[in-house]
């Protein structure tokens, strides 16, 4: 630990009156020994984690703390306030504060070192002897965990040993070791018989950084665990990885805790047990009220519910969920699963007419001739490969729609019914029908109590047989030719679109795709264009709608990388960054390289894409542009009718963008990274140093 601080990162009259003025003052320390390389991009990584939550601690601790890209190696420095500095903690201001910098991609041995300070902080005489600290180089070897640089005769050193404050090796290797050695409680000990055996704990603590206030909840814990009496064990998911509790510990405790602000990692393992689940700072601030209440819970037989399997959807969404919400995951669901064979087999069947001209799906099967030297007997492979593909969309769409109901039973009747649809032309509608009507039978199905001797063999035999037999009557008798009919409505529909008719579905397919950047309304329309060109021979509207359509993907992205490269001043580091990928993701048509800046700033990134793909949509769509590929970019441009026109209708959407972003942002008056001048007190305090640009 002997490089992360010396006395050169320590000021023991830190005269800062707010918390960013302090991280400021501790952070330009930093920026001289070259250990940060972007002062105010590195502070906006500060207060990007304190925003999530206050860094303050009982007992007059500020923790101010980040993982950032600007930070060169792990490094800890350290200020000591006389009148104090409001971190947020319940008990008034800090006049111990420790910024604690760690890099984007540290490793675990520099992190387990950073968490072990953390731990010491709750350590009382740890703490007295920083305050009592005559100079920096003492205050740095107190925190390094090393002898105080030698007093002068008669003087004893302050409080250097009574600070229990480790060696290196002893820091990094207690951090390294399980929670259940800190609390002298081990595995065996915990499932070991006793006659009167304590009160058993587990617990697990996490943070969203994962670096200090991870382990001391902790340490919080296991020290009132000890005087209260009661084992705790803490399994603490931070930033070097976490290693999970033996289940022997897990079955033989009485209660759980879970004091955390990021979900809790494979929380299933402590259900059936009396449960605390609090923030991480409570873990920190009251262990010994946590503590107590599982232990009420415990007297009074409370207990979470058992682990459900639940269906894949289920097991990924939140308890409670709506209808609504559960259809729209259904559909995603069997959506998700489509895309890469829409896009493995549009892209062949694509290779296949650029490579063998527009008569290459007249070709006689490869089956039964296929010339190894012939251009056009691979341009035919590749076409045939790609046909038998895009054969697996309906099937597979509606399979995992039916998944997404019912787990594994759902597939067979799923992909029946889906390669039905496909047998009758019902098309992506008959695809979706089909999928929620399969797993709507296999969940009824499921509901119907069967005798144990029975169960073996339902999901194997039983559910595939009827809920086949059911799906397949329903589509080929009751509802396939109705479905097919209105897929056949709409095909025709799409073929009779012209002029201003045309524009305005560009309009709209340019505005869903933008409006979720990759979500279920960009699924939604990009799953409309790839339904119409499944066919062998799609009509000419259907390749338009498709070119109007990948188009308007590829804005978004576009836009938000020039909108960084043209003014820098208005976007943080991490965004310009960012930027430069845009380009790639864009031109790629991946439209969800834009969602780290609508993350940041919804309110203006997301209209200003929406404007510009729906400019390029409508541009596309007059412009006549068609597209056979349902995917690739500008990677499959030799692929489009009229290149130049639908690169002309890209340009143009994404210059849209990029102003309307500009001129929005630039209506604020922000700090050169993109904070709002109003919510930057630390650039008041030393605006003499850091001028404030438009």
């Amino acid at each position: 630990m002997s490089d992360m601080i010396t006395a050169d990162l320590v000021d023991l009259d830190l005269s800062a009156d707010t918390k960013e003025a302090a991280a400021r003052a501790l952070a330009e320390r930093m920026v001289a020994l070259g250990r940060v390389t972007d002062l105010d991009g590195f502070l906006a990584d500060v207060a990007a984690r304190e925003a999530q939550m206050p860094t303050g601690l009982d007992g007059g601790i500020g923790i101010p703390h980040c993982r950032s890209e600007h930070v060169t190696e792990p490094t800890l420095a350290f200020g000591r306030s006389a009148a104090g500095i409001d971190f947020g903690a319940a008990d008034g201001p800090a006049d111990l504060i420790f910024l604690i910098a760690a890099p984007a991609g540290a490793d675990d041995a520099h992190l387990t070192i950073l968490s072990s300070l953390a731990r010491q902080l709750m350590n009382a005489e740890f703490t007295d002897a920083l305050r009592s600290a005559g100079d920096p180089a003492t205050a740095a070897a107190l925190i390094r965990g090393e002898e105080p640089p030698a007093a002068e005769a008669g003087e004893e050193p302050p409080a250097a040993e009574a600070a229990d404050v480790r060696s290196e090796d002893s820091v990094a290797s207690s951090a390294a070791a399980s929670a259940d050695d800190a609390t002298g409680t081990t595995p065996d000990a915990l499932t070991k018989p006793s006659e009167e055996r304590p009160f058993r704990i587990v617990a697990v603590t996490s943070c969203p950084t994962g670096i200090a206030h991870t382990y001391m909840a902790a340490e919080s814990l296991e020290n009132a665990g000890r005087e209260a009496g009661v084992e705790v064990v803490v399994e603490t998911q931070g930033s070097a990885g976490f290693t999970r509790l033996d289940p022997a510990v897990i079955a033989a405790a009485d209660g759980v805790i879970f004091a955390h602000d990021v979900a809790v990692r494979e929380k299933d393992r402590f259900a059936g047990k009396p449960t605390v689940d609090t923030g991480v700072k409570a873990g920190i601030n009251r262990p010994a009220e946590l503590i107590a209440e599982v232990r009420e819970k415990a007297a009074r037989g409370e207990v979470t519910a058992a682990a459900r399997p639940g269906t894949p959807v289920e097991r990924a969404g939140e308890p409670g969920e709506g209808y609504g919400t559960k259809l729209r995951k259904w559909l995603m669901s069997g959506v998700s699963y489509m895309v890469p064979f829409v896009a493995a087999g549009g892209l062949l069947i694509a290779l296949g007419f650029a490579i063998g001209g527009w008569e290459i799906d007249k070709a006689k099967p490869v089956t039964e001739h296929f010339v190894w030297l012939q251009v056009d007997s691979w341009a035919a492979l590749l076409f045939q490969i790609g046909v038998v593909a895009f054969g697996f969309l309906i099937p597979v769409l509606a399979g995992y729609i039916a998944y997404g109901m019912a787990d594994r039973p759902g597939l067979v009747p799923g992909f029946v019914g889906g390669m039905i649809a496909a047998d009758i032309n019902a098309g992506f509608l008959g695809g979706l029908a089909a999928g929620l009507i399969a797993g709507g039978v296999v969940i009824g199905i499921q509901r119907i109590k069967i005798p144990p001797v029975l169960r073996g063999i339902m999901p194997v035999v039983v559910i595939p047989l009827i809920s086949s037999m059911v799906v397949g009557f329903l589509m080929l008798v009751v509802i396939g030719k109705p479905i097919a009919e209105a897929q056949k409505a709409m095909t025709d529909w799409l073929g009779g679109l012209s002029g201003t008719n045309a524009v305005l579905l560009g309009v709209l397919l340019g505005l869903m795709m933008c409006f979720d950047l990759g979500g279920p309304v960009n699924k939604v329309a990009y799953a409309f264009a790839t339904a119409g060109i499944t066919a062998q021979d799609p009509s000419d509207s259907a390749m338009k709608v498709m070119a109007a359509v990948m188009a308007a993907g590829m804005v978004p992205p576009l836009g938000m990388a020039l909108a960084t490269t043209v003014r820098k001043k208005l976007f943080t580091t991490a965004e310009r960054e960012n930027g430069k990928a845009a380009w790639v993701l864009g031109g790629s048509f991946i439209t969800e390289g834009a969602i780290p800046f609508a993350a940041a700033d919804p309110l203006r990134v997301i209209p200003a894409s929406m404007v510009g793909g729906a400019v390029t949509g409508a541009l596309t769509m007059s412009f006549g542009s068609t597209l056979r590929a349902p995917h690739g970019g500008v990677w499959v441009t030799l692929l489009i009718g009229k290149p130049v026109l639908y690169l002309l209708a890209i340009a143009i959407g994404t210059v849209v963008t990029a102003g309307l972003v500009i001129l929005l942002k630039g209506m604020r008056k922000t700090t050169p990274e993109g904070t709002p001048a109003a919510e930057s007190p630390a650039t008041e305090a030393t605006s003499a140093k850091q001028p404030v640009a438009a």
